[in-house]
C-alpha cells in the first residue's frame, strides 16, 4: 500500500526551509548571469543605434563623394504664369530669352445635326485615321486605321461609343438640341501629326459620299480646330513641339508654355548652391548624432565613478578615433582648401562639428574647390573627405565589418549566458532533489528511533508496575 510522507515530520524540523535556502544559494550565480544578460542585450540594442547612424553618415558622405551631388541647378523663369522650366542636374548654367506664339492643340469637329434625335443613322463601315493635314489635303500617318461596323439601328450615342471604344486616339461626344443630334470629335493629342479624320468607306446606298444614309455623318462636318504644334522662339530662333512642352530645344532644359506671351521671358539655369550648403548641413547632422552617442556609451562621470556602457571598450574607442581622425584629416585635392574647417566646418571639444553658414557661404563661391576637397578620388592625400569617409562606412557596415563581428560576439555571450543560467538550474534542481532525498531518509530513521523509544518506554512503565 502506498505511504505519503512530508519531509521533517519525523524529525520535527523545518525541512521545507532548510532545503529551500540551501538551494536559494546554489541559484545566487543567476542573478550576476540575468543582470549579465541584460547589460549584453543593451549593447546589442546600442550597437544597432550605433550602425542605423553610421548608414545615415554613409547616405550624407555618398552624395558629397559623387558627382551627382554636386550636380545640382536651380532653373527660374522671369514670368512662370507664362513659361515654367526645369534642368537635369550638370546643366551648364545659362540664361535665354523664350517668346511663346502659340500653344499646341488638338483637333475638334462636329457634324450636321441629324433628324429624328435619337433616331437610326444608317448601316456601314466609318474609318477613323490619325495623320496631318496640310490645307485641306490629309495625310495619314503611320498608324493603322481603325474601322467601325455601323448596324442599321445605330443612332449617333450607338457611333460615339463605338468611337470611344475603339481607342482611335479620337473621344466623342453626342450633342443634342431641337435640330438634331451632333456628333462631337476631339483628338486626344495636341499636334500638327495627331489630326484625325473621319470617313465612311461604305453604306447600303453605295454612295458613301452622298448625303443619305451613313454619309450623313460626314456630309458637312466642320472642322472648328485644327491640330497644331507649339510654337516659339529662343533667343529670335523659331522652335516648335507637338505639346506645350519643349524637352529637347535647349541640352538638358525642359520648359513648358502655358501661355502665349506679348514680352521675352528669360529662363535662367544656375547652380544650386542651397542644395550643395544642405548636403554639408546633413553631412555634419549625421557625423553629430553618431558621435553624441558614441560619447555618451563610453564616458566616464568622475562625479558617480560610473562608465557609460562602452567605456573601455576597446573597438568602441577605435571606431571614433576611426570617425574623428577621417572629418579632422587634410586633402590636397583642392588648390584652395585642404580641411573641413577651411570652409567653415570645425571640430569642437568632445569631436562634435559646428558649422559657419556664413564661412561656409563663402566657400562655394568656389564650388570647384569645395567639391575637390570632399570628392577627390586621386590616392594618397589628395583624396577627399568624403571618399575617405564613405571607404571608412563602407568597410564597417560591411558583411564581415564591425558591426557584424560585434553583433556575432555579443549573440554568442547572451547564448553562452543563457546556457549557464540553465546549467545553474539543473544543478539547484539536483541538489534540492539530493536533499529532499537526505531528509526522507533521515526522517524515516528518525520515526524509527522515536517508535523504539516509545516502545521502550511503554515496557519500562509495564514493568515498574508488574514489581511494585
Amino acid at each position: 500500500m502506498a505511504t505519503m510522507s512530508s519531509p521533517g515530520i519525523g524529525s520535527n524540523l523545518d525541512v521545507k526551509s532548510i532545503v529551500s535556502q540551501l538551494v536559494a544559494l546554489e541559484r545566487q550565480p543567476l542573478e550576476k548571469l540575468k543582470i549579465k544578460a541584460s547589460e549584453v542585450q543593451t549593447k546589442i540594442s546600442v550597437f544597432g543605434q550605433i550602425k542605423s547612424l553610421v548608414s545615415s553618415l554613409s547616405d550624407a558622405v555618398s552624395k558629397l563623394s559623387s558627382v551627382t551631388g554636386w550636380n545640382g541647378v536651380s532653373a527660374s523663369s522671369s514670368d512662370a504664369s507664362a513659361v515654367t522650366v526645369s534642368a537635369i542636374g550638370g546643366t551648364q548654367s545659362t540664361s535665354f530669352n523664350v517668346e511663346v506664339l502659340g500653344l499646341a492643340k488638338a483637333q475638334s469637329s462636329y457634324t450636321m445635326p441629324l433628324l429624328p434625335v435619337g433616331g437610326a443613322i444608317g448601316e456601314g463601315t466609318l474609318r477613323l485615321e490619325i495623320g496631318q493635314y496640310a490645307g485641306a489635303v490629309f495625310t495619314p500617318g503611320s498608324g493603322t486605321p481603325v474601322d467601325l461596323t455601323i448596324s442599321a439601328t445605330d443612332t449617333v450615342a450607338d457611333i460615339a461609343s463605338k468611337i470611344n471604344g475603339a481607342n482611335a486616339g479620337v473621344t466623342a461626344t453626342v450633342l443634342s438640341d431641337a435640330s438634331g443630334d451632333r456628333l462631337l470629335l476631339s483628338g486626344k493629342n495636341t499636334g500638327l501629326a495627331a489630326g484625325f479624320k473621319l470617313s465612311v468607306t461604305s453604306d447600303t446606298d453605295g454612295d458613301p459620299a452622298d448625303a443619305l444614309g451613313l454619309s450623313r455623318l460626314i456630309n458637312g462636318s466642320v472642322t472648328n480646330q485644327a491640330a497644331t504644334n507649339a510654337t516659339a522662339t529662343i533667343n529670335g530662333i523659331g522652335v516648335s513641339s507637338a505639346t506645350n512642352v519643349f524637352a529637347s530645344s535647349v541640352s538638358g532644359v525642359t520648359f513648358t508654355a502655358v501661355k502665349e506671351t506679348t514680352a521675352p521671358v528669360t529662363l535662367t539655369i544656375a547652380k544650386d548652391i542651397s542644395a550643395v550648403k544642405k548636403n554639408i548641413e546633413d553631412f555634419v547632422k549625421a557625423y553629430n548624432e553618431i558621435n553624441g552617442v558614441l560619447n555618451e556609451a563610453t564616458k566616464y562621470d568622475q562625479a558617480t565613478k560610473t562608465g557609460g556602457l562602452l567605456q573601455g571598450d576597446a573597438t568602441t574607442l577605435s571606431l571614433q578615433n576611426a570617425l574623428r581622425a577621417a572629418v579632422q584629416s587634410m586633402s590636397t585635392g583642392s588648390s584652395m582648401f585642404n580641411r573641413l574647417s577651411d570652409i567653415g566646418v570645425s571640430a569642437l571639444r568632445g569631436g562634435n562639428l559646428e558649422l559657419d553658414s556664413t564661412k561656409l557661404g563663402k566657400a562655394l563661391d568656389n564650388m570647384d574647390e569645395v567639391k575637390a576637397l570632399f570628392s577627390s578620388t586621386t590616392p594618397g592625400n589628395a583624396e577627399g573627405i568624403a571618399v575617405r569617409l564613405k571607404g571608412l562606412t563602407k568597410t564597417l557596415l560591411a558583411s564581415d565589418g564591425y558591426f557584424k563581428s560585434k553583433d556575432d560576439n555579443l549573440k554568442r555571450a547572451l547564448d553562452n549566458n543563457a546556457k549557464d543560467q540553465v546549467r545553474v538550474n539543473e544543478k539547484a534542481s539536483r541538489v534540492e532533489a539530493a536533499l529532499n532525498r537526505r531528509y526522507s531518509a533521515l526522517d524515516v530513521q528518525l520515526s524509527s528511533l522515536n517508535s523504539l523509544n516509545t516502545y521502550l518506554t511503554q515496557q519500562i512503565t509495564q514493568w515498574n508496575k508488574t514489581t511494585s
